[in-house]
């Protein structure tokens, strides 16, 4: 995995990592994640309840994600993927994950790469210098791991024809937590948690605010992530709309402390657009938090087949229409929650994802 952070900054892909790995522990496999660290304090010796073995990120290139490593995390792959009977690698377009690769290469042990979305068709020269080095280290991968067809068609692009199978892998949570808290009582606020990035949209969960306040007035609206450039936009949003009290930007968040602001939201609302799949909706419905998402989530086909989520084009007026719809009808609220809750136990357990990666492995 590239980063692991105590602000969660590289999203979904961190805590599928960790969730598959705690599957796998408790099935008595011997699992560790490899990854950079990057946190207030030292790097803690367990991600969860997994092994963790890390160095501080440092950035040797420009690029977010892109340019972070540290040279001594070769020796710690190296070591890591001489005893191990599969890698898996959480694979975007970075330095870690290249160095990831070649090692597993060099060291030929079979490995799988899950690339989260975060493998497309790129044109920049940058890029395209990149790819030099890593599709032909990303084609001998045994497996490449996608989560819905429109990703299939993207890493088909990248990697060409004769590459790796690719194999379809939804994201999953553990079903013992999905609806556990009860949704009645719960505070009327409204719960944004994302990076604050271009596709997740923070802004429009800003207008869609502005609107719904004026009908249901009580309500707050309350923003999680970590900033990636759109922060300012969002104050200046709510500075112009006058919602200083109303809208309110709360930092990022640890994972525990995520699960908590679920457990607290009336509504979980995600306005991304070309979201791969959307990890922190199924988190949300695990919470027994009913979500608003847009039509372009990975997942709002299936969520919208079983009732389990209001699915919207997007727009700041249809947010803000589902969520006044959803604040002002308990019932709507429980019965959502209810649906997701089934979803998340029939298509998103983390159990039958283990099942189906667990084969997998076997398979290399």
């Amino acid at each position: 995995m590239t980063l692991v952070s105590d602000d969660g900054a590289y999203g979904g892909p961190t805590s599928v990592a960790a969730g598959q790995l705690e599957e796998c522990a408790a099935r008595g496999h011997d699992v560790t994640l490899v990854s950079l660290w990057r946190g207030r304090g030292p790097a803690p010796a367990r991600f969860g309840s997994v092994p963790l073995r890390t160095r501080p990120a440092r950035s040797l290139l420009p690029g977010r994600f892109t340019g972070l490593m540290h040279p001594l995390l070769v020796k710690d792959l190296w070591r890591s993927m001489g005893g191990a009977d599969v890698v898996h690698v959480h694979a975007g377009r970075d330095l870690v994950t290249l160095t990831a690769l070649a090692v597993a290469v060099l060291r030929r042990t079979r490995f799988v790469a899950q690339t989260h979305g975060m493998v497309q068709p790129r044109r920049s020269a940058a890029v395209r210098l990149f790819d030099r080095l890593y599709v032909p280290l990303l084609r001998r991968a045994r497996a490449c791991l996608v989560l819905t067809e429109q990703e299939r068609g993207a890493v088909a692009g990248v990697v060409g024809a004769g590459g790796p199978p690719l194999v379809t892998l939804p994201n999953g949570v553990r079903p013992e937590s999905a609806g556990a808290a009860e949704h009645r009582g719960r505070e009327r606020e409204v719960l944004f948690l994302a990076r604050l990035h271009p596709r997740k949209r923070p802004e429009a969960f800003v207008e869609m605010a502005a609107l719904a306040h004026r009908q249901v007035p009580d309500a707050r609206f309350t923003l999680h992530g970590a900033d990636e450039g759109v922060l300012p936009q969002v104050r200046r949003l709510i500075a112009e709309h006058g919602l200083e009290g109303v809208v309110s930007y709360g930092g990022a968040l640890e994972h525990a402390e995520a699960v908590r602001a679920y457990t607290r939201a009336a509504v979980y609302v995600l306005p991304s657009v070309d979201e791969p799949f959307g990890m922190t909706v199924i988190e949300a419905l695990a919470a027994g938090t009913p979500v608003v998402c847009t039509d372009s989530c990975g997942i709002a086909e299936e969520l919208d087949r079983r009732g389990a989520a209001v699915v919207t084009n997007g727009s700041p007026r249809q947010l803000a229409d589902a969520v006044c719809a959803l604040l002002n009808d308990e019932g709507r609220r429980q019965a959502l929650a209810a649906a997701g809750h089934r979803a998340v136990v029939e298509a998103f357990s983390v159990h039958a994802v283990t099942d189906r990666l667990e084969t997998i492995y076997r398979r290399l």
